[in-house]
């Protein structure tokens, strides 16, 4: 197993992780510079979520390493890992926000839990975010109150509100409609530019990928299989990756072995 980057900002090797007999990850190896976005790509059940959920500490690999800035995260104890993911920030899939709160009070919990800052600053913080993802106007509102985007941009704004240097999105545009899942892709990519951060997109949204990434890796088997900026990713000879892109109910993922059927092109 080659060592991992020194210069990147997360480098993963030979990440492995089962589930009783299902074999979701098998040898990951993937690295993220500093600043950097990728997207990584795949079909349903692949892995996707499980892979960035080992970025962020959530998971231990059976095997390989996780490595953020030079630190092993599988290697962290309970109170090191809990002070580690503050870098983070995370925005789950359909939001995961409290109901019996409102915008204003989801986005700024972490900052109540984790900060210092007075009931204003929190507040102040909090428009702040909420502006950044085209949310103003909206802090007294239940989430029961806000359309599935809005929902989701509120999540993006929790996310960023401790300044992470890392953000995690998992399946941001799953479930909307396709002006909705634009309107999302295009507040990501505003985020990336403004914040500088490090960002991981898991997606199958292959118009979304386009988009924010300035890298798209695609998960298959367990395994990166292909990995270029997203013109390069385009047209990439790859079967497997082809089939992926045009969204063909026949060919190598679907029909007998992939694997074999690539090494054979």
């Amino acid at each position: 197993m080659p060592a991992p980057d020194p210069k990147a900002k997360i480098s993963l090797r030979g990440l492995k992780k089962s589930f009783g007999p299902k074999v979701v990850l098998d040898g990951l190896d993937l690295d993220i510079q500093g600043g950097e976005s990728v997207v990584v790509i795949g079909g349903s059940g692949t892995g996707k979520s499980v892979l960035l959920k080992h970025i962020i500490g959530l998971l231990k690999p059976d095997a390989g390493t996780v490595v953020v800035d030079g630190v092993a995260i599988e290697t962290l104890g309970n109170r090191e890992i809990t002070e580690f993911r503050r870098r983070f920030g995370m925005a789950f899939q359909e939001g995961a926000l409290f109901d019996s709160m409102t915008v204003a009070e989801n986005v700024g919990f972490p900052l109540k839990r984790l900060t210092k800052k007075s009931p204003a600053e929190i507040r102040e913080r909090v428009e702040e975010c909420l502006a950044m993802v085209r949310l103003e106007g909206v802090m007294d509102r239940a989430p029961s109150q806000l359309s599935g985007g809005m929902r989701r941009r509120v999540g993006f704004a929790r996310a960023i509100a401790q300044e992470p240097e890392i953000l995690l999105f998992d399946e941001p545009t799953t479930g909307l409609d396709p002006i909705t899942t634009a309107q999302i892709n295009e507040v990501i990519k505003e985020l990336n530019d403004r914040l500088k951060t490090t960002t991981v997109t898991i997606t199958h949204d292959m118009e979304g990928a386009y988009k924010v990434g300035d890298r798209i890796a695609m998960l298959y088997r367990g395994k990166i299989i292909a990995d270029a900026p997203p013109e390069e990713f385009r047209r990439l000879p790859d079967p497997r990756v082809q089939q992926f892109l045009h969204g063909e109910a026949h060919g190598p993922l679907t029909d007998g072995d992939g694997e074999a059927r690539a090494a054979n092109r």
